[in-house]
């Protein structure tokens, strides 16, 4: 087994999953958020405002596209899915794993969406985010874990049960 590559909504678990997750695979733990803050040495929500979201957008490819790790737990991004390129690699040196949960779930976990520079385009509702992305989620992911009414260690064995199938 290579990587496990979690992708979903902003507030879906992805970071605290992933750092669980790692500990009972015996695999390291990757947020990518991260690896793009310390390149650029810089918060997200300061990209965004030096950038824009394109800007953005293009970094997080790069940073994506340039994982060359293994037996690691990589939780991106909840925008990862825009870049195609990033993507496919992610695709290529693990399982993603798409941690889906309903709209209201998501709203209710994110108080202060800004804070955590989640990638808006101006006029955007968190709504018109969640509906533009679950396609893309869907489309990329191997797994598809409904984490619905879950507590986070029942996600993470849910997870590591369906790695263990494949």
């Amino acid at each position: 087994m290579k990587n496990v590559v979690l992708i979903g909504m902003p507030g879906a678990g992805k970071s605290t999953i992933g750092v669980i997750l790692a500990k009972v695979l015996g695999y390291r733990f990757i947020d990518s958020d991260l690896l793009i803050q310390e390149q650029e040495k810089c918060l997200l929500k300061d990209i965004i405002e030096r950038d824009g979201l394109e800007g953005l957008l293009r970094i997080e490819e790069q940073v994506n596209s340039d994982i060359k790790v293994e037996e690691s737990v990589i939780a991106t991004g909840g925008s990862v899915i825009y870049g195609e390129r990033a993507m496919e690699h992610l695709r290529e040196i693990g399982t993603v794993v798409y941690i889906q949960l309903s709209y209201e779930t998501i709203d209710n976990r994110l108080d202060n969406i800004k804070q955590r520079g989640v990638v808006f385009q101006e006029g955007q509702t968190l709504q018109d985010l969640y509906v533009e992305r679950c396609p893309l989620y869907e489309k990329y992911a191997h797994i598809i874990v409904n984490a619905e009414n879950l507590g986070m260690e029942e996600v993470m064995e849910k997870i590591a049960l369906e790695i263990a199938k494949r």
